[in-house]
């Protein structure tokens, strides 16, 4: 079974940095590439919210709110996604989930998502 496992999560002052990862592992031969990788967050209460996503040719999109602070950024050899956070603010913290588009044949694709990894940001 595929799996998306994010980290890096924890409490940082407003301000500061974080990076997140996102690892995507599953049994030989189960992976065969990975398409659109995506980072969504999510508070209680509220809906979880698209906020970065990265095609397999490595063009990023950004929501506004995190344009310009937050950088995505793939690596497909480890089969892992990231997150660069810079200038969190108090209104970043969240749970931040990874999704992506996984090719397992090249006629099978199916899409994930991670259990989420919580951000706290003090100010």
């Amino acid at each position: 079974q595929v799996q998306l496992v994010e980290s890096g999560g924890g409490l940082v002052q407003a301000g500061g940095s974080r990076r997140l990862s996102c690892v995507v592992s599953g049994p030989p031969g189960s992976i065969f590439s990975i398409n659109l990788m995506l980072w969504y967050r999510q508070t209680p209460g509220n809906q979880r919210e698209w906020i970065a996503s990265i095609t397999k040719e490595g063009r990023a999109t950004y929501k506004n709110a995190v344009r310009g602070r937050f950088t995505i950024s793939r690596d497909d050899a480890k089969h892992t996604l990231y997150l660069q956070m810079n200038d969190l603010r108090p209104d970043d913290a969240a749970t931040y989930y990874c999704n992506a588009d996984v090719m397992r044949t090249p006629k099978d694709l199916v899409n994930y998502w991670g259990q989420g990894t919580q951000v706290a940001v003090s100010s």
